[in-house]
Order: C-alpha cells, then structure tokens, then sequence
C-alpha cells in the first residue's frame, strides 16, 4: 500500500507540472509560436502532436482510441508489476513511477483535446528534436532509468553467478 501511495504523489507533482505548463502554454501562446529561451539551443514552440513519439500515426483514423487503450493498458501494466517488485527495487519503482506518471499526463491529452500540446523545443544548428512536454520528459527519464536498473541488476546477477562458480570450483 505504501507504494501506492508513494506513485500517488509522485503522479501528482508530475501531473500537476504537466498539465499546468501545457495550459499556461495553451492560453498564452499561439499555436506555432516560439519563444526563444537559449537562443539557437532551446526555445518555447507551441505545437499540437495528433500521433505518438515524432508524430507517428498522427494521421490515422483509429489514433484516439488506440493511444487511449494503450496508455490505459499501460498503466495497468505498470501498476501490476510495481506490485511485483522486490523492497530493494527502488530505482525500478520510481523509473515505473515516472512512466505512469507521463503516460497520465499525455492520456489527460488525449482524453480532452484529441491530440498533445507540446512545447519543450531543443536544437542545435541544423539538428532539430521533435518538440516535447513535461510528461514525455518523465517518461524519457523513467525508461532511461528503468534500462539502468535493468543493466545493473544483469550486472549483479553475472557477478553473484561468477562468484558461486568459483566457490564451487574450490570446493
């Protein structure tokens, strides 16, 4: 329970983040409006994505219901498997945490709107990131952190395996 309670605020501060920037930005920009913040790195771009990462599927018919039963399946998912993890996982907890917690945000989306308001746009000369919000930001994060949990628990694993191996050949 405690760990619900423990997604529960951490959802809650990355949905709160989320869902107030793209509605500052919602009400205060136009839509293709950029600001520069660090210029020719960083800037403010309003920009709507009716698809997933880098506007995939942004065209389809089925889009809405498909990115909603995924997200939902999704967070199921996550939800199951936090409950399957041991006391010691906590780096895969707050990884999956923030994955839910972006999926939540771009769902809320999705949900209301039909599409996700982005706005975080990186660049450098002619190198150009597809514009991004809060919410994909945690998911990047989570994943980016769930891969290093991954590696170091195979890392733990090969070196409990190799130190069982040799004290067996001792024995």
């Amino acid at each position: 329970m405690r760990r619900y309670r423990t997604l529960s605020i951490i959802a809650f501060v990355i949905l709160v983040l989320d869902q107030a920037s793209k509605l500052y930005v919602d009400a205060n920009f136009r839509l293709h409006e950029t600001v520069p913040v660090i210029r020719d790195f960083f800037h403010l771009t309003y920009v709507r994505n009716k698809g997933a990462a880098f506007g995939i599927l942004a065209d389809n018919a089925v889009r809405i219901p498909f990115f909603i039963t995924v997200s939902i399946l999704a967070m199921f998912g996550i939800l199951w498997y936090i409950k399957r993890l041991r006391d010691d996982q906590k780096l895969a907890f707050f990884s999956l945490s923030l994955i839910f917690s972006g999926a939540l945000g771009n769902l809320i989306d999705r949900i209301r709107l039909g599409e996700v308001i982005d706005f975080l746009d990186v660049f450098w000369q002619r190198h150009h990131w597809p514009a991004f919000n809060v919410a994909d930001s945690a998911i990047t994060v989570g994943v980016t952190l769930l891969f290093i949990e991954m590696w170091r628990e195979d890392r733990n694993k090969s070196t409990e395996n190799s130190t069982n191996k040799h004290k067996e050949s001792e024995s």
